[in-house]
């Protein structure tokens, strides 16, 4: 049984780094082809011996070149919390992410109503599946505040657009003070450097979610390697 995904990212924590969560990611609709011939699963398996303590997978494939075989691969090879990242709306899709081997699942605010949200975040905890709930908006924070969940990723770029844009780090920072007490913040998208890592853990990030910036790395242990900042400092918006 795999560790659920906010406790390995507690455990970074209590080791005092900012958690750094690879996606295992195949294209980018901006950048393009990521693998260059790399195997995704061999990736992952490197990720972790890097360090990592969750892995997130992308799934969806007209777009981002990923596949529901390519989470059950790679949640058979390694040991560590696997997010599956997909734009899930349904109900099966919720029994299809726990029968591959997730151990957590991405429920994107921003795609679906209050109503079907709910629905999702609760079957998915009968499921046994962590929700990672994402939001981009301050209304969209409230929302996952009254869900009352315990993981919530700030998407710092646009999904609606398949993150076309160049959004960075500065969205965590506007919302992570409407933060709820005792949920674990996620800095996703544009983070590309190691000082967008710092500026998201000054915010109070307890995660960094990092995709491209480590498949276009010369050297991916280095990149990831770099991005594993200790925490703290003072929380943004705070004297």
């Amino acid at each position: 049984m795999k560790a659920r995904l906010s406790s390995a990212i507690e455990a970074e924590n209590g080791r005092s780094f900012v958690a750094v969560i690879p996606d295992i990611k195949c294209v980018s609709p901006k950048e393009g082809d990521l693998l260059r011939g790399r195997n995704p699963v061999d990736t992952a398996k490197a990720l972790v011996c890097y360090g990592a303590p969750v892995l997130s997978v992308v799934t969806e494939t007209e777009r981002f070149g990923g596949s529901p075989e390519l989470l059950r691969d790679i949640a058979k090879t390694v040991d560590v919390p696997i997010l599956r990242k997909d734009f899930i709306t349904s109900v099966d899709a919720l029994s299809e992410t726990a029968e591959l081997g997730a151990s957590s699942v991405l429920l994107i605010c921003a795609i679906m109503d209050e109503a079907t949200l709910g629905t999702l975040y609760e079957k998915s905890m009968m499921l046994g599946l962590e929700a990672f709930v994402e939001v981009c908006t301050a209304k969209e924070m409230e929302l996952a505040k009254k869900l009352g969940a315990r993981v919530i990723g700030v998407n710092n770029r646009n999904i609606t657009t398949l993150e076309l844009d160049d959004g960075g780090p500065s969205r965590t920072a506007t919302l992570a003070d409407g933060m709820p007490a005792g949920s674990l913040l996620v800095s996703e998208s544009g983070i590309l450097s190691v000082e967008d890592a710092k500026l998201a853990a000054s915010c109070g990030a307890n995660a960094v979610l990092v995709g491209t910036a480590l498949w276009q790395a010369e050297d991916m242990e280095a990149m990831y390697r770099s991005l594993r900042i200790e925490r703290g400092g003072v929380h943004c918006g705070q004297p």
